[in-house]
């Protein structure tokens, strides 16, 4: 069996990890080659549960492939996060916990 290894045909924003964490994860997303596509802007924002947000870890143009973002929570309170991706039309939220 083969099996191909490439750049993402769509948008994708995995789970963090670890999580919970204490204090620092790593997340992780996909940026797309569609046919005749090129870089893309990539926001990923992280949240408060009330909504604020408390930092962006990305923020400009991005080349089609899979990417990590490292974030240190070192001076955020525990409890739960949440990041966001926005790219293009592609938008994904996921849940973080910080637990110290």
């Amino acid at each position: 069996m083969k099996v191909e290894v490439g750049l993402p045909n769509e948008f994708a924003l995995y789970q963090n990890y670890p999580n919970p964490f204490n204090p620092v994860t790593t997340i992780t997303y996909a940026v797309p080659n569609f046919e005749g596509s090129g870089p893309t802007t990539v926001e990923l924002r992280v949240y408060d549960a009330l909504g604020n947000e408390v930092k962006t870890l990305v923020s400009g143009v991005k080349e089609p492939g899979i990417h990590r973002a490292e974030l240190d929570c070192s001076g955020y309170a525990s409890g739960i996060y949440f990041y966001r991706m926005t790219a293009g039309k592609f938008t994904a939220i996921k849940k973080l916990i910080v637990m110290k």
